[in-house]
């Protein structure tokens, strides 16, 4: 059905064996060396293509094969050459194999594409339609379907990793989607907006900077495709989670400057104290199941790349969700995705790394494994080492949720924290005790083998259900946008709309939200861990009640910076700021409660509004105090006298609450209140006791006296 024909014997080029060691297309100066994976091949074929890449122009056989990696040298082919590979195999899917050299197949090394995925039924392997499904064969050819593979210029695989500037107390993750931040700045220069340069210009650069953001952490920009059953629905893969290739960018973000637009990005960021880290997806392709598309990985060798299901290997171990779930026990499949990950970092300065569905990544063959290939491979790496390194720690598979059970080098998103926040502000029973966990970094889930508490990623909302000014307008999910009859996205949401239903004139029920807002806000900066801000929630963007706007390129799923909240953006500014200025909120270590030997302090105390220990056991508990100071376990070098008192005040009463006792010269200052619009730090007129308004936090911290009276 698909058997080798050899064209080795080029007419246009002089062709070598060349060598096996660099996978990928490189042109050295002289000619463009090849290599590919295929452990089950036969027979691979690298095609080129004209300058437009409409006609295939030359097809050679790669003439050597080392192990399992084809390869050959191309005497004169430069940068800008367009190809693709054709492999050669049985098309067996009972047994695994899919191979149709019928399907032009995008290298999986490709750092550039030229055209576009166009959809078709001849990107099948098999006669779409055909009774026999994914039996059948396909005999069409895909590749005026598939855009191009391109010889890049060397000058893109060069190394220039810098540092980003450090800059003292910035501590916060600001979870962005590239389009959908830009897309509708006014101030964002009209010809690069939605782009990859849009995201250093100087409005953005300015709003990231004013909020004390430390990190941008980017949707998925790997090339990724519009989804066959989106594509019918006139919908497109907005978040990108559905990638083709590792190394490529996704084309439709470029700017003026392609790629080099990118690198360029990342470089201003990072002089700007910026760092930038990439939501990669190793878990899945989308290739899907056994019903989808060939379009690299499934073409060049189906049964390394996937996971396929024992006993029936025509069927793939689904543990995403997504129809396939990526090999990376496989030592190839593995080393793709450490090399990717190092040509992030090396050549396009890349800072760090969240793994979609870490657990499918960690997974062998027995199930996730804490000593398994990729997580040993990625904390040996000497360039991958020093990055940042965040889970997502949860899949669909046996035993895939695994929060708090990565190693010390990761960070993970804490969903728990997520889920809780939401909870306690709702007003659910018996939260309480939960938050005040999350609220000293979730130790119960960290702190362990030496993990610090920047282990737990904090959030209220983030790309995946409602942003924050949805938290607290819907109930319910409005999904019906995205064609599913309301049926995708998150059911337990944990949100209250205050009294109505989606948008509102009611002053009372705005005013509930917009505090509530400050509260979910104010909560996420006086936690211990690393705080994450959803790009918008800052300025109480909406997406109407779409709690899963993965299809949503629109005004749906783009920031609506024309209904800025203004007052909510200083609220946030100010709270980064308080976060940034007090060590005692943002510290390595966890708190225990344990005694300082400088003071005979704890580290932490938690107190009733009487000033009492508080009951834990008690079933109504919804208000508490905290007095936190420096870590008793922290050595001397990090020490400081920095205190903060804490108060949360979930009852809609107002309450008075007794102030911890202070050291002689020293006072009690109300630094925030989100009873309060605009923040104005003062003095309490009384040292005992405070008064603190209905649903609200307060935190207060302690200043020298300097008027003796």
């Amino acid at each position: 059905m698909s058997s080798p024909i050899r064209t080795n014997h080029s007419t246009r080029y002089h062709i070598s064996g060349g060598k096996p060691h660099a996978l990928g297309a490189h042109f050295d100066g002289e000619g463009t060396n090849f290599a590919v994976f295929s452990a089950n091949a036969s027979q691979i074929d690298l095609c080129l293509f004209s300058d437009d890449g409409r006609r295939e122009i030359d097809r050679i056989t790669l003439p050597e094969r080392t192990g399992p990696v084809w390869h050959a040298y191309v005497e004169g082919l430069k940068p800008g050459t367009l190809y693709g590979y054709r492999a050669h195999g049985i098309y067996a899917p009972e047994q695994g194999h899919r191979f149709n050299s019928n399907k032009l197949l995008l290298d999986p090394y490709t750092r550039e594409m030229h055209g576009k995925w166009t959809s078709s039924a001849t990107l099948f392997g098999y006669q779409k339609g055909a009774s026999g499904g994914d039996l059948t064969f396909g005999a069409a050819d895909s590749a005026s379907c598939v855009p191009k593979s391109v010889v890049s210029d060397p000058a893109l695989n060069q190394f220039l990793r810098t540092e980003a500037a450090t800059i003292n107390g910035r501590d916060l993750i600001y979870e962005a989607h590239v389009k959908g931040l830009t897309k509708l700045h006014p101030k964002v220069p009209e010809e690069i907006r939605g782009t990859y340069e849009a995201l250093s210009s100087d409005a953005m650069i300015d709003h990231l900077l004013s909020l004390n953001v430390s990190a941008i952490e980017l949707m998925p920009v790997h090339a990724f495709i519009d989804d066959e059953f989106l594509i019918n629905r006139g919908l497109k893969n907005y978040w990108g989670y559905n990638t083709a290739g590792f190394f490529a960018l996704e084309p439709r973000y470029m700017g003026p400057n392609g790629l080099l637009g990118f690198r360029s990005m990342v470089q201003r960021l990072k002089e700007s104290g910026i760092k930038v880290y990439l939501d990669v997806v190793y878990n899945h392709t989308a290739e899907g199941n056994q019903n989808g598309p060939t379009l690299s990985f499934r073409g060049l060798d189906n049964a390394s790349y996937y996971r396929l299901i024992a006993g029936q290997p025509r069927y793939y171990v689904n543990d995403t969700g997504t129809g396939n779930t990526v090999n990376v026990a496989h030592p190839y499949v593995l080393r793709m995705v450490l090399d990717s990950l190092r040509y992030w970092v090396q050549c396009m300065g890349i800072d760090g790394f969240r793994f979609d569905l870490a657990t499918t990544v960690c997974r062998e063959e027995h199930g996730f494994d804490l000593y398994g290939g990729f997580l040993d491979a990625i904390r040996q790496d000497p360039v991958l080492q020093k990055v940042k390194l965040i889970a997502e720690p949860w899949d669909i598979g046996p035993g895939g949720y695994r929060l708090g059970g990565f190693p010390p080098e990761f960070s993970e998103w804490n969903d728990s924290y997520r889920d809780t926040t939401r909870r306690y502000w709702k007003g659910d029973p018996q939260t309480t005790p939960d938050l005040a966990s999350r609220l000293l970094g979730s130790a119960d889930k960290f702190d362990r083998a030496g993990r610090r508490a920047w282990s737990s990623v904090n959030f209220i909302s983030a790309h995946d259900g409602f942003t924050l000014a949805d938290i607290v307008r819907y109930n319910n999910r409005h999904n019906l946008a995205n064609g599913e009859n309301n049926m995708d996205g998150h059911g337990a949401n944990y949100s209250d709309n205050c009294g109505f239903e989606g948008d509102t004139d009611d002053p009372v029920i705005n005013a509930r939200r917009h505090r509530r807002q400050r509260n979910f806000i104010a909560t996420l900066f006086f936690s211990q861990g690393t705080p994450m801000l959803l790009a918008g929630d800052e300025i109480g963007n909406s997406q109407h009640g779409n709690n899963n706007a993965y299809c949503q390129d629109n005004e749906i799923g783009w920031v609506s910076w024309d209904k800025a909240d203004d007052n909510l953006k200083a609220f946030v500014s100010y709270l980064s700021d308080f976060r940034r200025d007090h060590k005692t909120l943002r510290q390595d270590r966890f708190l225990h409660g344990a005694k300082r030997p400088e003071d005979d302090q704890p580290d932490v105390r938690w107190t009733d509004f009487s000033g009492f220990p508080l009951q834990w056991r008690d079933p109504g508990l919804s208000s508490i105090c905290v007095t936190l100071r420096c870590c008793a376990e922290a050595p001397t070098y990090e020490t400081n006298d920095d205190v903060v008192f804490l108060i949360f005040n979930r009852s809609n009463v107002a309450a008075s609450v007794v102030l911890p006792p202070h050291p002689e010269g020293y006072h009690w200052v109300r630094a925030v209140d989100t009873a309060l619009q605009v923040q104005s730090p003062k003095r309490e007129p009384r040292d005992e006791t405070t008064e603190v308004s209905g649903s609200s936090v307060v935190a207060l911290i302690l200043e020298v006296d300097t008027d003796p009276s």
